[in-house]
């Protein structure tokens, strides 16, 4: 599967980044089939080739979520931003530390008291 993906460039905390077009599971430093523009985080400045990057997800390349986000504000794709961290983790009932918890409540709650006579 194709990915538009940033490669990154430059010296120690000099980061720029360019925008290739590649498979999803090679190596960014290899062999890369499109270079589409590049991406300076530090001054925000950037030059993508609208054409290439409309033409390679037509054919099916599809977007990381930090691509997404970049062509995005830049205007080149319509859609919404994605969230880059969603590891929201839903809570399991069957832990044991809410299981003891709430287990340990609702058998003292639910015991019927006995009838002093």
């Amino acid at each position: 599967m194709l990915m538009l993906k940033l490669q990154r460039r430059g010296k120690k905390h000099q980061a720029t980044y360019r925008l290739i077009v590649g498979e999803k599971r090679s190596k960014l430093n290899g062999q890369q089939t499109d270079l589409l523009g590049w991406y300076d985080p530090h001054s925000s400045k950037y030059e993508f080739d609208k054409d290439k990057i409309n033409y390679w997800i037509q054919h099916g390349a599809q977007m990381t979520p930090t691509v997404n986000n970049l062509l995005v504000g830049a205007g080149i794709v319509k859609g919404k931003k994605i969230a880059k961290h969603n590891f929201v983790k839903k809570e399991e009932p069957n832990t044991p530390a809410l299981a003891g918890q709430a287990g340990g409540e609702e058998k003292k709650e639910e015991a019927p008291k006995e009838a002093v006579s």
